[in-house]
C-alpha cells in the first residue's frame, strides 16, 4: 500500500548508496572526517589509505552530522565553525581574534551541532517509540471504553424496560382485583335492593287484597258480617315493610408522586467517585524500546568492530557513593526493587543493602564475580557453582532451587530485560557455553560454537544483552567481548588493546 505525503515521516530516507566516486553499493558506514557515506569495501580501502587510515569510520546511523555551511556576517569570506561559549553565538576563526571575544572559551561548532542533532533525534525517538505509541494505546483504551459503555447502557435500558413491564403487570393485577371486588359489592347491594323491592311488591298486593275485602263488607246484605268485621282484629293493617338505603363503597385515589414511581421502578445513579486516570506506561519501562540516546550511541560505537582507542570520558560525574558492608571488593551489582542493591565479591559473599548502606541480608554461595541477577518479577537468582544449580530468592527471602545445570558449572548469569529469559554462562572439561532458559527454567537455546565449529567461549565471566537482543559475553581467558545475535550467530569479538580490554569489559556490562 502506497503512503501519502502526509504519512511519510519527515526524516525518512531513500535507499542509501556509497558516496565514493563510481560506487553505487549499499551504504553501511560513514567517515566523520570526510563526511562521506561508504559501503563496506570502500570503508576497508579508506582505512588502508595512508592519508585516511586515522579517520573516524562509524556505522552510518552513528555518524556525525555535517555542519551546514554558513558565512560569517562580519567576515563574508569565512565560514562560521566556532561557538563562543560565553556569548553563545557562532563565529568564524577570524572573529575569535577580535576584542569582543578576547579571553573567551571556544568550542568546535560542528561538535555542538552534532550534539544538538543527537538530542533532537533522541526526542524524536522518544516520541515515536514511547509518547506516540502510548497515546495510540490510550486511544484504543478510549475506543474500548466507548464500546463497553454502549453495551452497558443498552443493558441498563433493557433492565429498565423489564422493570417497567413488571410494574405494569403488578398494576394490571391490582386493578383486576379491585374491579372484581367492586363487582362483588355491586352484586351484593343489588341483591339487597332487589329483595327490598320484592317485599314492597308483596306488601302492595296485600293492600290490594285488603281493599277488596273492605269493599265486600260494604254490601248491605251482610250487615251482620260487617259488624263482626269492624269489631275484629282483622281490621288492623300490617305496617309498611322497612327498607334501607345501601351503603356505597368509596374509592380513595392513591397519592403518588414522581419520586414514588421512581422508587417503584428503580433508580439510576452515578457513583460519586473520582474517575480513575488511565495508566500510562512510565518512560523507564519503555526505555528498552527507545532508540539509542547520544551516550548509548557512543557506547555502541565503542562496541563496534571498527578499531578505536577506548578512553573514559572526562565528563563523567559521580552522582552517589554507596557503602557495602560485608564485602571486600565489589565484582558484580544487581539492582532489586525499591532501589535495593545486591553485591558480590570473589569469595562468594552475596550481600543485600538498602540505599543507606545498611546490610539487609548476607548469603554465602559457591560462586564468584558475575554470578547473580534480578528477574523481571524482582526475584534474585544466583549461580551455585559447586552444586551446579541456579537458586532463586523471592522477596520474602525464601531460597529455592530454580535450575539444575547437570554436569556444567554455572559461572555467570543475566536476566533479559526484553523477554525475561535467563542467560547462564557455564563450563565443563575446558569447554564453555551460554545457555538460554525461559522464565520457568526450561532450556530453550545453547550458544557454544561459531559457523566454523569453533568454540565461542572459554571462560564467560559476565553476560548482558543489547537493546537489539544481541548477547554480549565478557570472556576472561579470551580477553575479549564475544557478541552473538539473538539466534546465536557470531557477530564479532572485540579484543581492543590488551591493557584496556578487561577494564572495558567490566565497565560496559552495566
Amino acid at each position: 500500500m502506497a503512503l501519502s505525503e502526509s504519512q511519510i515521516p519527515p526524516d525518512a530516507q531513500h535507499y542509501l548508496v556509497c558516496g565514493t566516486e563510481d560506487c553505487e553499493k549499499n551504504c553501511k558506514f560513514y567517515c566523520n572526517d570526510c563526511h562521506l557515506p561508504m559501503c563496506e569495501q570502500c570503508r576497508d580501502e579508506h582505512q588502508k589509505n595512508q592519508k585516511t587510515k586515522n579517520h573516524e569510520l562509524v556505522p552510518y546511523k552513528q555518524r556525525k552530522r555535517q555542519l551546514p555551511v554558513e558565512k560569517c556576517k562580519i567576515h563574508p569570506t569565512k565560514e562560521m565553525v566556532i561557538l563562543c561559549e560565553e556569548c553563545q553565538i557562532p563565529l568564524c576563526y577570524k572573529c575569535t581574534t577580535t576584542k569582543e571575544h578576547c579571553g573567551h572559551v571556544f568550542t568546535d561548532l560542528e561538535m555542538v551541532f552534532d550534539e544538538k542533532v543527537s538530542l533532537c533525534q533522541e526526542e524524536i525517538a522518544k516520541i515515536r517509540n514511547y509518547f506516540e505509541p502510548t497515546s495510540q494505546d490510550l486511544k484504543k483504551d478510549i475506543a474500548g471504553d466507548v464500546k463497553e459503555i454502549k453495551k452497558i447502557m443498552e443493558c441498563l435500558k433493557t433492565s429498565m424496560k423489564a422493570e417497567a413491564e413488571a410494574v405494569k403487570k403488578l398494576i394490571n393485577t391490582v386493578t383486576s382485583n379491585n374491579t372484581e371486588q367492586v363487582n362483588k359489592i355491586e352484586q351484593s347491594l343489588l341483591e339487597t335492593l332487589y329483595g327490598q323491592n320484592q317485599n314492597i311488591d308483596d306488601y302492595i298486593n296485600y293492600l290490594n287484597d285488603l281493599i277488596k275485602t273492605f269493599y265486600g263488607y260494604l254490601s248491605p246484605s251482610n250487615i251482620e258480617q260487617l259488624t263482626f268485621a269492624l269489631n275484629s282484629e282483622n281490621l288492623i293493617i300490617r305496617p309498611i315493610p322497612e327498607t334501607s338505603k345501601p351503603v356505597l363503597p368509596v374509592f380513595t385515589a392513591g397519592q403518588h408522586s414522581k419520586e414514588d414511581v421512581a422508587k417503584l421502578l428503580g433508580r439510576l445513579t452515578v457513583p460519586n467517585t473520582k474517575p480513575v486516570n488511565r495508566k500510562i506506561k512510565p518512560m523507564e519501562t519503555a526505555s528498552t524500546q527507545l532508540k539509542p540516546t547520544g551516550k548509548q550511541r557512543k557506547k555502541d560505537r565503542e562496541k563496534s568492530d571498527v578499531k578505536q582507542t577506548l578512553s573514559l570520558s572526562s565528563s563523567v560525574t559521580k552522582v552517589r557513593t554507596y557503602t557495602v558492608p560485608g564485602v571486600n571488593g565489589v565484582y558484580h551489582i544487581s539492582l532489586g526493587k525499591s532501589g535495593r542493591l545486591w553485591v558480590s565479591n570473589d569469595f562468594g559473599n552475596l550481600v543485600q543493602t538498602d540505599l543507606q548502606g545498611n546490610q539487609l541480608q548476607k548469603i554465602q554461595a559457591s560462586g564468584e564475580y558475575g554470578f547473580h541477577t534480578v528477574t523481571q518479577d524482582g526475584d534474585l537468582i544466583y549461580a551455585d557453582k559447586q552444586n551446579k544449580v541456579i537458586n532463586r530468592i523471592t522477596p520474602d527471602n525464601t531460597i529455592t532451587e530454580f535450575i539444575k545445570t547437570g554436569d556444567w558449572k554455572p559461572l555467570s548469569i543475566h536476566s533479559s530485560h526484553i523477554n525475561g529469559d535467563i542467560l547462564v554462562g557455564m563450563d565443563k572439561d575446558s569447554k564453555a557455553k551460554v545457555t538460554r532458559y525461559n522464565k520457568t527454567g526450561k532450556e530453550i537455546q545453547n550458544i557454544q560454537r561459531d559457523n566454523k565449529g569453533q568454540g565461542l567461549h572459554s571462560d564467560p565471566h559476565y553476560i548482558t544483552e543489547n537493546i537489539n537482543g544481541d548477547v554480549c559475553v565478557s570472556d576472561y581467558r579470551k580477553h575479549a567481548v564475544v557478541v552473538v545475535d539473538k539466534s546465536g550467530q557470531h557477530r564479532f569479538s572485540y579484543r581492543g588493546q590488551r591493557s584496556e580490554v578487561r577494564v572495558w569489559s567490566l565497565w560496559n556490562m552495566y
